[in-house]
């Protein structure tokens, strides 16, 4: 169900629409806004909300990116990993089976 909620993001007051909760969204909020402390005094004196928002985006879009790269690059390695045990289980199976049929008579 789609409520009001209010937050506050780089000194501005923001009302939105949604479904998630709103102690969520502060969190999300708080990561933002510590972001843009994190830029500085100097910053925060001569960029606007908007100037601020944007170089938060960027690094928050590195990031991501970054994460994502690191994300594929683990799952080629773990489909890799299965793969070859697959294939040593495989040939396993496969040598007992022989090794099944020379012992039977």
């Amino acid at each position: 169900m789609k409520r009001t909620v209010q937050i506050e993001i780089a000194g501005a007051r923001y009302r939105m629409s949604s479904d998630a909760d709103e102690n969520y969204l502060q969190r999300l909020a708080d990561i933002v806004n510590e972001r843009v402390r994190a830029l500085g005094p100097k910053a925060a004196r001569t960029a606007s909300p908007a100037q601020l928002l944007a170089v938060v985006a960027l690094g928050l879009a590195e990031e991501l990116e970054a994460a994502e790269q690191r994300r594929g690059a683990l799952e080629t390695k773990t489909r890799q990993v299965v793969d070859a045990a697959i294939r040593r289980i495989d040939q396993r199976l496969q040598a007992d089976a022989e090794l099944a049929q020379q012992i039977e008579p």
